[in-house]
C-alpha cells in the first residue's frame, strides 16, 4: 500500500471517529457542535503526525500499521464518547499526547534503530520493574499508589498549591520495557535454551541451568497479583513470558510448564485471595452472583444480545447500564450498539494488526529485530484476548484495557509506542 493510500485511510478513521460524534449528537436531540470538528481535528492531527514521522524517520515502514490502529481507536472513541463525553474529551487529549510519544521514539531512534535498545536491555529492565512498583508507594507520599476495584494498579500524583490529582498506570508502559528486555536477553540465549539435554517420560526438556527464566515468570507474574491484586497484569506478564521463550527455541516444553505453573499459581490465588475467589465464583455462574461480582458479566451479556445483526444503533441502547463500560467493557457496548457487524469488524481489526506485527517478525534478518516485534505483537494480542475473553465468559474478568479502544491515557501511549517501535522494525528489516 502507497503512503498516499495510508494517508486516506487515516483522513477516512477522522471521518468516521467525527461521524459517529455527530449521530451521538444527533440521538441526544442536539445539532452539530465544536465537538465534530476538534474530534476529526484530534485525529488527523495525531494520526497523520505519526504518518508524517514515519514519512520522515521510517520511510521503509509498513503502511498498513497505522490506519487499522486509527480505525481501532476511531470505533473505541465513538462509544466512549456516547457514554461520557467528559471522558472522551480527556481521550482525545491523551491520543495527541499518545502520537507525539510516538513520533519522539521514532525521531530518537532515526539513526541508531532499534539496536540501541539492546545496549540498555538491564536499565530498561530496572525501569520496568521499578514502574511495576509504583503502586505500592505509600498514600502518604504526594507521590501515591491508589487502589481502585480492588487492584492497586494506580499512580496518583497530588500537584502542589491546586486540587487536581494526575493518575495513570505504570504498568503499561511496564509492559513494552520488560518486552524489549526480553527480546535482548533471548537473541543472545535462544540456542542454548532450545537444546535439548534431559527427558522427562514422553518430553524432553532443556538443561535445568536454562528453566530459570520460566520459574522468574512465574514468580514476578504471582507477585504481582499478590502485592498488586491484580490478575489481569500478572496473567498478561506470565503469558509474554511463555509466548516468546517459545517463538525464540520452538520448545513445546515451554509452554507445557508455562500451562501448569498458571494453573499452581491460579489454583493457589483461588485459595488464599477472596478477590481471586470472587471473580472466578462469578465468572462460572454469573446469574447466581448477579447483586454482587456477576453483575458486570451479566449486563455485559444482555447488551451483546440486544445487539442482535446491526445493533441497536449508536446512542440508541444501554450500555450506560454496564459498570465500567468506558474501559472494562467497551467491547459489549459495541456489540450492543453496532451489532455482530460491528464485533466482526473489530476483530477483524485486531486480526490485521496481529498478522502485520508477526508478519514483520517474520521479515526481519536480525533475531533481535525478529523477537522484539513478536514481543510487541504478542503483547497486542494477549492483552485484547484476555479482555475479550473476559467480556465474552471464556475467561474471568480482569482489570486490562482493550488496546486502542477502551478509555485510558497511559494504555494509549504505551500501544502508540509498540506501533512506533513496531514501524521502526519493519524500515530497518527493508535495509
Amino acid at each position: 500500500m502507497t503512503r498516499r493510500a495510508e494517508a486516506g485511510l487515516i483522513v477516512a478513521a477522522a471521518l468516521l471517529a467525527s461521524i459517529g460524534v455527530a449521530i451521538v449528537e444527533f440521538t441526544n436531540g442536539d445539532w452539530l457542535d465544536a465537538q465534530v470538528a476538534l474530534t476529526f481535528l484530534a485525529f488527523a492531527g495525531s494520526f497523520g503526525g505519526i504518518h508524517l514521522a514515519t514519512v520522515r524517520w521510517a520511510p521503509g515502514a509498513s503502511s498498513l500499521l497505522v490506519p487499522i490502529a486509527a480505525f481501532l481507536t476511531a470505533v473505541g472513541f465513538i462509544e466512549i464518547y456516547r457514554l461520557d463525553s467528559h471522558l472522551a474529551a480527556l481521550q482525545r487529549w491523551s491520543l495527541l499526547v499518545a502520537a507525539a510519544v510516538g513520533a519522539l521514539i521514532l525521531w530518537l531512534l532515526r539513526n541508531a534503530g532499534v539496536a540501541v535498545l539492546r545496549r540498555y536491555r538491564y536499565v530498561l529492565l530496572a525501569i520496568g520493574i521499578g514502574f511495576l512498583l509504583l503502586p505500592l508507594l505509600p498514600d502518604s507520599w504526594l507521590i501515591h499508589g491508589a487502589t481502585v476495584n480492588g487492584s492497586r494498579l494506580w499512580v496518583r500524583v497530588d500537584v502542589p498549591a491546586t486540587s487536581r490529582v494526575l493518575s495513570f498506570q505504570p504498568g503499561e508502559v511496564a509492559k513494552v520495557l520488560i518486552t524489549i528486555f526480553l527480546a535482548s536477553y533471548l537473541a543472545e540465549r535462544a540456542e542454548a535454551m532450545a537444546l535439548v539435554g534431559r527427558k522427562l517420560g514422553p518430553l524432553k526438556i532443556p538443561e535445568p541451568r536454562h528453566l530459570g527464566p520460566v520459574f522468574v515468570a512465574a514468580g514476578v507474574a504471582f507477585l504481582v497479583l499478590i502485592y498488586q491484586r491484580d490478575l489481569g497484569a500478572s496473567l498478561l506478564l506470565f503469558g509474554v513470558f511463555v509466548a516468546m521463550l517459545y517463538v525464540a527455541t520452538g520448545r513445546s516444553f515451554y509452554v507445557i510448564a508455562g500451562a501448569f505453573l498458571a494453573l499452581v499459581a491460579g489454583f493457589v490465588a483461588y485459595s488464599s485471595f477472596a478477590h481471586v475467589q470472587r471473580r472466578i465464583d462469578a465468572w462460572l455462574d454469573p446469574f447466581a452472583y448477579y447483586q454482587d461480582a456477576g453483575y458486570q458479566t451479566v449486563q455485559g451479556l444482555f447488551a451483546m444480545g440486544s445487539g442482535a445483526l446491526t445493533g441497536s444503533g449508536i446512542g440508541l441502547g444501554r450500555p450506560d447500564l454496564i459498570p465500567a463500560a468506558p474501559t472494562d467493557f467497551i467491547f459489549a457496548a459495541i456489540a450492543e450498539e453496532m451489532g455482530l457487524a460491528g464485533s466482526l469488524a473489530v476483530l477483524a481489526g485486531f486480526g490485521l494488526l496481529l498478522a502485520v506485527g508477526f508478519g514483520i517478525a517474520l521479515r526481519s534478518r536480525d533475531r533481535f529485530r525478529k523477537y522484539l516485534a513478536s514481543g510487541l505483537t504478542i503483547v497486542l494480542g494477549l492483552q485484547a484476548f484476555i479482555i475479550l475473553a473476559g467480556v465474552l465468559r471464556v475467561l474471568p474478568i480482569t482489570g486490562l484495557t482493550l488496546p486502542f479502544m477502551s478509555y485510558g491515557g497511559s494504555s494509549l501511549v504505551a500501544n502508540m509506542v509498540i506501533i512506533a517501535l513496531l514501524l521502526r522494525v519493519s524500515h530497518e528489516e527493508r535495509l
